[in-house]
């Protein structure tokens, strides 16, 4: 099976059937993290809405990306979505960070109405300091972001999924649907708006060897700065029904190394220019998700967020473990000692 044909196999069969009303009236998720607001430690409101998701997992999907599975299956109506909204905010405790997710983009009239997403902007205005929603790079225009500006009284932060620079990586491994020039153009307007804009760096797509990947996302990270407020790198994790999860149980990708994830805040913090370099690896230290040998994983993922949240890099200075002289080997060599 080559991995075009395997891609579309995938989108296939992960999209669930259309969901009824009850299920459309209860959004995904909600929970509070740590996140910060300049110098300053803030807790964040995440809420995910539940929507039919990205249009493009329809089609062909990233080869990562799992996140359709927690979709309706079809477009939410206005009034399933100010339910969920009226659920969600129920929760809300005046946390200064909002960051909205709908496994797609927030800016896609089919995800979100026009109407529906000035509402949901408007309900945190005044309360919410800053909002982060999510989009692709299509969406994010003037006419789908100035009606969200005027209705949000703080910052609002558009975060994309650029994952990589390089055109290959992106189109080949990735199976985005834009080019990186798209991703960087997207960020500008966003910018040029006002906004804040937020890009997302992939570490360690399928097809890469530890020792590429690090490589990619520290180049990524030097050139997508210029063009962003603020870079997160985000280690793969294995989500069901993709194609990273096809290739695992074959035993042919391994989630990165945390290790990795170090090296790569090292590296990219002297290359981010002014942009905020930050790192949460989701799933970190379980065998799904980016991890090392167990016994250092624990501190290892404290000293990333101690430095994505100080953006002090020398947190991670000093971190050591005997599993570094297997990351390196894998680093330099691939994982069955031929030469990455």
């Amino acid at each position: 099976m080559t991995a075009e044909s395997l891609a579309r196999s995938v989108a296939r069969d992960r999209r669930p059937e259309p969901a009824g009303p009850d299920a459309a009236r209860r959004f995904v998720n909600q929970w509070v993290e740590p996140e910060a607001l300049g110098p300053e430690r803030v807790s964040a409101f995440v809420v995910i809405l539940k929507t039919r998701g990205c249009y493009w997992a329809d089609l062909k999907g990233c080869s990562m990306c799992g996140y359709s599975r927690d979709t309706l299956g079809r477009s939410a109506t206005p009034d399933e979505l100010a339910e969920q909204l009226r659920r969600a905010a129920s929760r809300y405790r005046d946390e200064p960070y909002v960051k909205l997710y709908t496994s797609g983009s927030f800016l896609d009239d089919r995800e979100v109405d026009s109407e529906s997403r000035r509402a949901i902007v408007r309900a945190f205005s005044g309360r919410a300091r800053r909002l982060l929603f999510e989009t692709l790079p299509e969406f994010a225009t003037p006419e789908t972001l100035g009606p969200l500006r005027e209705a949000f009284a703080g910052e609002i932060e558009v975060a994309l999924g650029l994952e990589s620079t390089d055109p290959v990586v992106l189109a080949r491994f990735v199976h985005k649907s834009a080019a990186p020039s798209e991703y960087l153009a997207a960020g500008d307007r966003v910018r040029a708006l006002g906004l804040r804009a937020k890009a997302y760096l992939l570490l360690k797509p399928p097809y890469l060897a530890e020792g590429e990947a690090i490589d990619d996302v520290v180049r990524s990270t030097a050139e997508a700065a210029p063009h962003f407020d603020a870079l997160s790198v985000n280690p793969v994790h294995i989500q069901n029904g993709t194609v990273v999860e096809w290739l695992y149980r074959r035993g042919r990708y391994r989630p990165p190394w945390l290790w990795s994830v170090v090296e790569s805040l090292r590296a990219g913090a002297k290359l981010r220019g002014a942009a905020r370099l930050v790192s949460f690896p989701t799933a970190g230290g379980v065998a799904r998700g980016p991890h090392n040998c167990g016994s250092c994983d624990a501190e290892v993922l404290r000293a990333i967020e101690e430095a994505s949240l100080s953006q002090r890099f020398d947190a991670l200075d000093g971190l050591d473990c005997p599993c570094r002289t297997p990351w390196r080997a894998e680093r330099a060599f691939g994982p069955m000692g031929v030469e990455a």
